[in-house]
């Protein structure tokens, strides 16, 4: 199996009330595969300052993009997240501009979740290594990676947007690219249909994680996906290029094609949680991806490959990590008074519980006032019926120390652990023996936390 298994995600996410930016050369507004109710949102071009991203005469690359991530899969072709909204941005301005850092801040203010961007600094020929541009370092400009530090920052309602970088088709380190190497963004290799390397991939320490692609080399498919419509796009019309409308290519690739195939599963897994921090959801890709080519890509200690980063996205996993987690059943219990703890007597203060489900853990909570807390013994008396002795929480330690507020669970007092299994109902008292003379005090407060 060399795919990152999506179509099985499937059945647990499509992207549903997801948007995913892509910041590209332009889309194909009109293209069937983006015609639903609702598909298309807040779309943009920020070079021209207009709400039109349409692309330009030979501006293919958006669009091919978009169907990657989000194609609807109704006429002929699904994308990754086919459920998830588009928010198509054109960007065609020079790196650094401006307009580079206006492409985050609108996504982000207009409620992009994930912003995919398969561009960067200009790559090196990946079948030559004299190549002088391997060796050109490309910094991150300000402007951009504060435009970023925003959107991770304040996008999603400050859970921030996730961002997607294509790690580069140069088959040179990523680590010189200050675009897809910044920490902030995930940087995405390639793989092909037989589970390695493609060969233009870029790799370094900053690859973390791959989607399939196509390859240069081996005599491997490409990725269909759509196309500018008609004979405007890279499909002249043609059937072994794609559909003999030209609505679809069936040979894009690169690292273009693997980061909006990412982006699509982060709007997967937002979709099942939208709870979900940005770095919450780039360590879950992390932990989803399945190890390819183990004996070339030398995985270290961490798990981490500088070909394959942590491996390869596996969709319907990282779906599966990303469920909600389901709330542990828990009753409180409380009492509050003000009960005084005098010199060499025990006082008490109880709690009724009527539960009856069987318990899975217990929490004792105090909050006592007192001088000289090493005089004190403390216990905590469950009902007669559980069978379980008073149990010691506090034994005369903290010396001249005042006060105790605070909770006692089955790591802080092993004991309580008989009391799993038990049935909860009943009396439940805490008591205070004060031992030695001069300092007093009072219990405030006693709560039992039953956890089923």
């Amino acid at each position: 199996d060399a795919q990152a298994n999506v179509e099985a995600a499937w059945a647990l996410s499509e992207g549903k009330n997801i948007t995913v930016a892509i910041i590209d050369d332009g889309m194909d507004l009109d293209h069937e595969e983006f015609a639903s109710s609702g598909k298309l949102i807040a779309h943009r071009d920020v070079t021209r300052a207009t709400d039109d991203p349409r692309p330009g005469s030979r501006d293919n690359h958006g669009t091919a993009c978009a169907g990657v991530a989000t194609g609807n899969g109704f006429h002929g072709g699904s994308g990754v997240a086919p459920k998830a909204r588009l928010m198509a941005i054109r960007y065609v301005s020079p790196l650094g501009s401006q307009a580079e850092a206006d492409a985050f801040i609108w996504a982000a203010q207009h409620g992009a979740d994930v912003i995919s961007c398969s561009w960067g600094p200009e790559d090196g020929a990946w079948w030559d290594p004299r190549d002088p541009l391997h060796h050109t370092v490309v910094p991150l400009p300000d402007s951009t990676r504060l435009a970023i530090d925003w959107a991770v920052a304040n996008g999603r309602n400050g859970k921030g947007c996730v961002i997607t970088w294509a790690a580069g088709n140069g088959n040179e380190s990523v680590d010189n690219d200050g675009y897809a190497s910044y920490e902030k963004v995930i940087a995405v290799a390639a793989c092909h249909a037989k589970g390695k390397r493609s060969a233009y991939s870029d790799f370094g320490k900053a690859i973390w994680c791959t989607f399939p692609s196509n390859d240069t080399v081996l005599p491997i498919p490409g990725i269909w996906t759509t196309d500018r419509s008609a004979s405007a796009g890279y499909n002249p019309g043609q059937v072994n290029r794609g559909d003999a409308a030209g609505n679809y290519v069936n040979d894009f690739g690169g690292t273009s094609s693997a980061c909006p195939g990412v982006a699509g599963v982060a709007a997967l897994i937002l979709a099942r949680n939208p709870s979900l921090r940005w770095d919450e959801v780039k360590d879950l890709l992390k932990r989803s991806c399945d190890q390819i080519d183990p004996s070339a890509g030398k995985y270290d200690t961490n798990g981490h490959s500088t070909l394959y980063g942590y491996g390869r996205i596996n969709a319907k996993r990282a779906v599966e990590l990303a469920a909600p987690a389901i709330p542990t059943p828990t009753t409180v219990h409380t009492s509050t008074a003000i009960i005084p703890i005098r010199d060499l007597q025990t006082s008490r203060l109880s709690v009724q519980v009527a539960e009856t489900t069987l318990l899975t853990s217990v929490k004792i909570g105090v909050d006592i006032e007192h001088s000289y807390i090493g005089d004190l013994i403390i216990k905590v008396v469950p009902p007669n019926s559980t069978g379980v002795s008073p149990i010691l929480l506090h034994n005369r330690i903290g010396g001249g120390t005042d006060n105790i507020q605070t909770t006692y669970d089955v790591t802080k007092t092993p004991d309580l652990m008989a009391l799993v299994g038990k049935n909860p109902k009943g009396k439940w008292s805490l008591t205070v023996q004060d031992k030695e003379k001069l300092d007093t005090g009072r219990i405030l407060q006693f709560s039992v936390t039953l956890i089923f």
